[in-house]
């Protein structure tokens, strides 16, 4: 249908339309109907673009940026530490604000019954509504406006078009995450992080709050805003206590894996894994149907983890290398972790900051623990409370001793140091702190001094890794 006054999309007549068009230029119209989390019905008309990425021209992209976790982490930190008021928001229907560039062609096709109900909702398109020869069914083409959902160049319009009207409210978009805007009103910084359609607001006074979202209700209509201690936003429970502090928990999300698990757990384990965590042995591989369900349980806690709850990061960081070949022993690994899991399922992720010019980053590396005899790597930074960011992850090479699988270890974790790092800066906020720390003394020397402390059992390692040394001789980490 149509907005009045801004419509979506336009009736054409058939006999206008080149074969071209209707080939390659026309999208088939999904209907989509969901119950959201919250007991509601939402239904949506979208197009199928997965046929316009056959027809990209060389060099064309149509990636869209999104705001990064570390980013909302980041913030919601920010906010809690200077006590600002915070609103989030949503914009509904984002995309149909966006235009369609004059330049491109494209079309939605409807059929069957639904030419009827788009008829019913516009009548000047029951002129254009033509019936197939071999089917004698309805179809009705349309000539697309807006950035309507599916096309895989609406959420890039839709971002071209949010963050070009912030800059020509005054805002500064961050250059190191394009999804964070800044503005300074009334002598303190008012900040929006975005995801597609739903944002986040913060400024130390309620009232800028409130004229800012009177701005952004000009240029996108009415939109969907909560505001207080207490916010849901991409899927987090979030509560800002007094003392400063962010509390984050997602209990439906973890319930829902618990219940896709379909077997009973005990709720008991006292770790998310065992000792036998990286061992690997002969067993059966799982039928396609739990292996379905394997798959599936890992990828919701590989989401939940990163948000939510950090403390199971490396055991799903494992199962997920398992995904594509998982046995009865990955099986009885995850059930592990979902009986840590139904016994801690109220378990809140607490984030804070003492001060916002100190940034502590621990990095280890445990060494040849995975079947390959590749080490691992663990990486975790903190302003005070909490962990900002946390990653697990296997390393790429195999190292010959545990203090170059150490050097290896910081090389591969101290990239989101300095991406936060500059991220602070982009924000405002420099560092008068930024410590690593780790417990391999012989690596620290080698990190510190570079070839000067490698002795004969370690000149093999890569130059590349002391990259490290070069960030610790420009005093950025220490």
């Amino acid at each position: 249908g149509s907005k009045p006054g801004n419509p979506v999309v336009a009736g054409v007549d058939p006999k206008d339309m080149t074969h071209e068009d209707r080939t390659k230029h026309t999208l088939e119209a999904v209907n989509l109907i969901q119950e959201k989390r919250s007991g509601k019905i939402k239904g949506r008309t979208c197009a199928d673009g997965s046929k316009q990425k056959r027809y990209l021209k060389e060099g064309e992209s149509i990636a869209s940026p999104t705001v990064s976790l570390e980013a909302i982490m980041t913030t919601l930190v920010i906010d809690a530490y200077e006590k600002r008021d915070v609103v989030t928001f949503d914009v509904p229907g984002a995309y149909l604000h966006a235009d369609i560039p004059d330049d491109k062609r494209l079309f939605l096709r409807l059929r069957d019954e639904f030419v009827d109900m788009m008829c019913s909702v516009n009548p000047t398109f029951t002129k254009h509504v033509i019936v197939d020869k071999k089917t004698g069914k309805k179809i009705l083409y349309l000539k697309v406006l807006k950035a309507i959902y599916g096309c895989i160049e609406s959420a890039l319009l839709w971002y071209d078009l949010f963050s070009s009207t912030l800059v020509n409210l005054g805002w500064t978009i961050n250059k190191v995450d394009r999804c964070v805007a800044n503005k300074i009103i009334n002598g303190h910084q008012a900040t929006i992080a975005w995801y597609v359609d739903d944002g986040k607001l913060s400024h130390i006074d309620p009232k800028v709050n409130d004229a800012i979202l009177d701005d952004l209700k000009q240029h996108f209509g009415d939109l969907t805003i909560n505001r207080g201690t207490q916010h849901t936003f991409l899927g987090m429970n979030l509560r800002i206590t007094d003392d400063r502090l962010i509390k984050i928990q997602m209990k439906e999300q973890l319930q829902e894996a618990i219940t896709r698990f379909g077997e009973p757990v005990s709720g008991t384990a006292s770790t998310p894994a065992g000792s036998n965590l990286f061992r690997d042995i002969e067993a059966t591989s799982l039928s396609e149907e739990q292996s379905e369900t394997f798959h599936s349980v890992t990828a919701k806690l590989l989401f939940v983890g990163k948000r939510a709850r950090p403390d199971i990061d490396t055991t799903v960081a494992y199962l997920c290398t398992r995904v594509s070949k998982s046995t009865t022993y990955d099986w009885a690994k995850l059930k592990r972790l979902i009986s840590y899991l139904a016994g801690t399922i109220n378990m809140e992720r607490t984030l804070g900051a003492s001060n916002l010019t100190e940034l502590y980053t621990y990095i280890d590396a445990a060494y040849a623990t995975n079947p390959d005899m590749r080490s691992q790597t663990g990486g975790v930074m903190s302003m005070g409370w909490g962990v900002l960011h946390a990653k697990s992850g296997k390393q790429k090479l195999n190292t010959k001793s545990s203090t170059e699988a150490e050097v290896v270890g910081v090389s591969d974790y101290l990239p989101y140091n300095i991406q936060m790092v500059m991220f602070l800066a982009e924000q405002g906020y420099i560092l008068m702190r930024n410590i690593l720390y780790q417990d391999n003394q012989s690596a620290i020397k080698m990190e510190r001094n570079g070839r000067n402390s490698c002795t004969g059992n370690s000149r093999h390692i890569h130059i590349r890794y002391f990259f490290v040394k070069d960030r610790v001789d420009k005093k950025e980490i220490g």
